[in-house]
């Protein structure tokens, strides 16, 4: 088996922190096996060099290897894309194909952001691991792979799991041998390192000087936080290289290069609420639903102003809460806001005028908000339009004219 300082030197990885070398060093053993590794680490920690180290390391290296980034692929053509499909499988499915199983069989097959992939996939992925067949979409044939896997992902799968996103017992197969990547800010001895590798790489690629740093850009340079790892600090190694006339770099160039607020922009989950898990479907209905409720306690309010009209006064004390809830709904800006003159003209009792139009015998009653009420009464309104005339209300109703004597039976109407 390789030592570590092998494995640096033929993969060109660059650093000598403890938690890199441990990876190294896990990776380096685990070749020697079939078994699935699941590589975990913030976006642009080089997850996707671990794979390669283990394929190579490994009695497969002579078959296929092949990189897919689940997070890349639309959820409805993945599982085509992994297992292939067979010819009119689905629209546009001319040809069979062959899934990457199919094809990498007896190699390796590194499964890029896992966590991306949807429910229904990743049971057809559990399969693979468990028993090395698989079903080609729109087929019922059984087929075998002999596949190494090994996969990564920077989501936390714990944290998935709980909210039903990623199944439990595929991340016990996948994780088989974890290896944890640290981030950047967590290997402060190789930022400077890596650093003076990107910045040679890029002056003999283009045939330039290459940039130094003093010690105070040094500092600068190990003390910031890297929110996008390996990969941002290639970027200002490379930005700085070519823009730069000066090709010694001070402090206070290389801080213009860098974010002031150390954040990341790289996408996150927002932990503070569920509602970052609803689909914009979701939040409609719900919006919706909190209108109809508004409305429907706007109408009893109303209603309830109608029947205490013989006492000339609503009563206070049951509607002030309601009031006063409406109120907080709709003043949220500040122009707005409701003085307190307003407030105790709105809740003082109010007298309602006997010429104010409404009499003892009217009577407000609540609209029917139900679904069925509104079709039986579109389906009356279009009878009487046509004047019985099934057919002509069936296409004036945009259904069937079975589905409408069908719906006449039901809702009971004589016609």
């Amino acid at each position: 088996m390789m030592d570590i300082q092998q494995i640096k030197q033929r993969f060109g990885i660059i650093g000598s922190s403890p938690a890199l070398d441990r990876g190294l060093n896990i990776a380096a053993q685990v070749a020697l096996t079939d078994l699935a590794v699941l590589i975990s680490g913030e976006s642009g920690t080089g997850k996707e060099v671990m794979p390669q180290i283990i394929h190579q390391l490994s009695s497969r290296k002579h078959n296929k290897y092949i990189a897919v980034n689940c997070g890349a692929i639309p959820e409805g053509t993945i599982d085509s894309e992994l297992f292939g499909h067979e010819k009119g499988a689905f629209t546009g499915a001319h040809d069979s194909r062959k899934g990457y199983f199919e094809v990498v069989d007896g190699g390796t097959i590194f499964l890029d952001e896992v966590g991306e992939l949807p429910i229904t996939t990743q049971a057809r992925l559990l399969r693979v691991l468990e028993t090395g067949e698989f079903i080609k979409v729109g087929s019922s044939k059984v087929l075998k792979t002999n596949v190494r896997i090994v996969a990564a992902t920077n989501v936390n799968i714990p944290e998935a799991i709980k909210k039903g996103k990623f199944r439990e017992d595929l991340f016990y197969r996948l994780n088989t041998v974890p290896i944890q990547l640290p981030p950047l800010r967590e290997r402060k001895e190789d930022i400077h390192l890596l650093f003076r590798k990107f910045a040679a790489d890029l002056s003999a690629k283009y045939r330039m000087p290459s940039i130094s740093l003093d010690n105070e850009a040094i500092e600068l340079l190990i003390n910031y936080k890297w929110p996008g790892n390996i990969r941002q600090l290639k970027n200002v190694a490379e930005q700085l290289s070519v823009i730069e006339s000066s090709r010694n770099i001070t402090a206070e160039i290389i801080s213009k290069y860098l974010p002031k607020d150390n954040s990341t922009n790289l996408p996150a989950i927002y932990q503070g609420s569920d509602k970052a898990d609803l689909s914009e479907r979701d939040i409609l209905y719900k919006v919706l639903f909190d209108l109809k409720s508004d409305v429907t306690e706007l109408k009893k309010l109303v209603f309830s102003i109608m029947n205490n009209q013989d006492s000339k006064t609503i009563d206070n004390e049951k509607n002030t809460a309601l009031i006063k809830s409406i109120q907080h709904l709709y003043t949220n800006t500040e122009s707005s806001q409701i003085t307190k003159e307003e407030e105790s003209e709105i809740y003082k009792p109010q007298i309602i005028s006997p010429d104010s139009g409404i009499t003892q015998h009217e009577e407000v009653e609540e609209e029917s908000l139900s679904l069925a009420d509104k079709e039986k009464e579109m389906i009356l309104k279009a009878l009487e339009k046509y004047n019985g005339r099934r057919k002509n209300a069936a296409t004036e109703l945009g259904i069937s004219e079975r589905t409408l004597y069908r719906k006449i039976k039901e809702y009971k109407i004589d016609n």
